[in-house]
Parts: C-alpha cells; sequence; structure tokens
C-alpha cells in the first residue's frame, strides 16, 4: 500500500499519532529532501529507511517503486511539509499507483490553505485553489481570469514577490478588493492579515523585510462584504 503522509507546516506537535504509527510502521518513506524530513522523523523516534522523491527525480525512479509496491511493500510518500501532491512533488507517483490498481491511502492532516482561507475571514463556502502562479508566460492572463472570478480564490506565494503579486492583483482586482496575507502558519510568528489590496500593499512596503512562507486568500469579484464597485479606479497605479 501507499500511505499519503502530510507533516506539520510548523509546530511539529501537529502531526497525527496515525502519520506516526504510519511512518514507523511501513517498509519505506518516500520524501522530498531527506535533510529536512530527518529532522522530523529523529524528533518523533522513527527509524524507518529513507530514500530522496523530489520534483527532480520523480521520473526517473517511479516506476521502480510502482513495481515494489505491487509486489506488496509498504510505501509512505512525505514532502517537507504538509499533504504531498498539493504544490510539491508526489502527484506523479500517485498517478501512477492509481493507473496501476496499488492500492493507496491519504491521511488527513496539515495543509497550508485551509487554515489561511478559514483565518481569513473571507467567505469560503466556496473557493478555487490556484497555488503558485506561473512566473512569467501566462502570469498575467492567470490573474485577470482568477480576479473575475465570483468566488474567494488562494494563492501561494514567496517572500520576495510579495508587494509585486498585491500590486498586480490591485491593478485587475480594483485596489479595494478585500484580501488576507497569512505568513509563517503554525510558526512562531504566525499572521494573518485582512484588509483591501491597497491597505497591504501600504502595510508590507513599509516593513523593512518579508520572511516566511505565504498564502494569499483573496475575495470574489461578486461576493458581498466590504467591496465596492470601482470605473477604473485601479487605473496604472500598480502597474509595473
Amino acid at each position: 500500500m501507499l500511505y499519503i503522509v502530510p507533516t506539520p507546516i510548523g509546530n511539529l506537535e501537529d502531526i497525527t499519532f496515525r502519520a506516526i504509527s504510519t511512518l514507523k510502521n511501513v517498509s519505506l518513506i518516500l520524501a522530498e529532501d531527506t535533510r529536512t524530513s530527518g529532522k522530523l522523523l529523529k524528533h518523533f523516534e522513527i527509524e524507518t529507511q529513507m530514500r530522496s522523491f523530489h520534483a527532480f527525480n520523480e521520473h526517473k525512479v517511479m516506476e521502480g517503486y510502482v513495481d515494489q509496491l505491487l509486489q506488496g511493500m509498504d510505501i509512505a510518500l512525505i514532502s517537507d511539509a504538509g499533504t504531498p501532491g498539493i504544490s510539491d512533488p508526489g502527484y506523479l507517483l500517485i498517478r501512477a499507483c492509481v493507473e496501476a490498481n496499488v492500492e493507496m491511502t491519504c491521511l488527513p492532516g496539515p495543509t497550508a490553505f485551509v487554515p489561511a482561507l478559514v483565518s481569513s475571514g473571507l467567505p469560503c463556502d466556496k473557493f478555487f485553489f490556484e497555488g503558485f502562479l506561473p512566473h512569467k508566460k501566462g502570469r498575467m492572463t492567470r490573474l485577470k481570469y482568477l480576479c473575475e472570478l465570483d468566488s474567494t480564490f488562494v494563492l501561494y506565494e514567496s517572500p520576495h514577490r510579495l508587494l509585486k503579486c498585491l500590486k498586480e492583483l490591485a491593478l485587475h482586482c480594483g485596489i479595494e478588493r478585500r484580501a488576507a496575507v497569512v505568513r509563517e502558519i503554525s510558526k512562531l510568528h504566525e499572521e494573518s492579515k485582512t484588509d483591501s489590496l491597497e491597505k497591504l500593499i501600504l502595510d508590507f512596503e513599509s516593513r523593512a523585510s518579508i520572511k516566511g512562507e505565504i498564502v494569499l486568500v483573496v475575495q470574489g469579484k461578486n461576493t458581498t462584504g466590504k467591496v465596492k464597485k470601482e470605473k477604473n479606479r485601479s487605473t496604472n497605479k500598480y502597474k509595473n
């Protein structure tokens, strides 16, 4: 069986008893970065053999692991943090296992976008998960599409690109569209700030540095709340 095992995104206490038990009892753990995961395994006294499985080698080694699973081996798949397959390596192996009729189970556990979405205070009965935007080609096309959605949408962003992304959102969504910047989830300096895009830009422009992994949650176009319809108010203020 392939076990898809979420690991903590911050506080190590977020791991479940079931995850620890699974990692102790499988024959092999496939980890995105064995150095990072090694610290987690050492903390919980997990001595299971571990091998690297990441974006640079998954095509090359995937078939071998599928064969081992078909022969009866129990394998756990983990990423550096959160649930494997969500903006992390693992999707290709999971797809291959589905196609080969390998028995699988995905344990519930930590993932960054759910606490960010809930803590934002924005409507979350319907939402669209985008993950990371393209850095160059197709980026503006995706932003225009997202800003026309009626549902809340969720992005992942790096600290050094946060301001650029907020300004691009203001350009396409309007400066009064509400959004949340949620960073360092489940860590010591966790922060969730919800406001208009204009005020979020002013806030983060005033900071000497921005650190931590970031989730952006943006209100949908026609959802109720403190969003006012604008006519060309975004103009070119945040245009690069």
